[in-house]
């Protein structure tokens, strides 16, 4: 599991909310943090999917 760059891709996203929010961009904001959420979970997902694969193959 790369939880290092899960934890990258919240980071950047966090920070750039913070940025947005700082703006009054509150809609933004939003936005940043969803897709950062989205793709950390995306890259959680492929992995338990290639782990429950190799599970099956042995």
């Amino acid at each position: 599991m790369d939880y290092r760059r899960m934890y990258h891709i919240m980071l950047d996203g966090a920070e750039t909310a913070l940025e947005a929010l700082e703006a009054s961009n509150f809609g933004l904001a939003k936005e940043i943090l969803i897709d950062a959420e989205e793709k950390a979970e995306e890259i959680y997902l492929q992995a338990e999917e290639n782990n429950s694969d190799q599970g099956q193959e042995q």
